[in-house]
């Protein structure tokens, strides 16, 4: 798959664009919302609730959810990746708060030390 392209790629919130133009700039290379994780179903079976998180980072094998909106959002974002972390113990999530993006290069940069180390691989 080629990489998206700030320009490309219809961001849901002016904060992943930000996220997205970070990453580019260090090189790091992401997917936008690429998977959908159903979390519950109905007795059918029917999924009653997803989450798509909103990045994914395949050389780092790490999905990315920002959030930075209303608390009563971030609650259920907060909601949704318990589940996710609980269903799917072998995905490896991080959610970014709004503090989170405001020093997003700072995190990025230990991450990408973790990385090296081989903590994530």
């Amino acid at each position: 798959m080629d990489q998206p392209t700030l320009s490309k790629v219809k961001f849901a919130h002016p904060s992943e664009l930000f996220v997205a133009g970070v990453l580019d700039a260090n090189g790091i290379k992401w997917d936008y919302e690429p998977v959908e994780f159903v979390l519950e179903t109905d007795e059918l079976g029917r999924p009653t609730t997803a989450f798509r998180p909103d990045f994914f980072l395949p050389d780092w094998k790490l999905f990315l959810e920002v959030t930075t909106m209303n608390q009563k959002y971030v609650t259920s974002k907060n909601r949704k990746v318990r589940l996710l972390r609980e269903l799917f113990p072998e995905v490896r999530i991080e959610v970014l708060y709004r503090k989170d993006v405001m020093s997003l290069v700072e995190t990025i940069k230990g991450l990408q030390q973790e990385r090296d180390e081989g903590f994530w691989i």
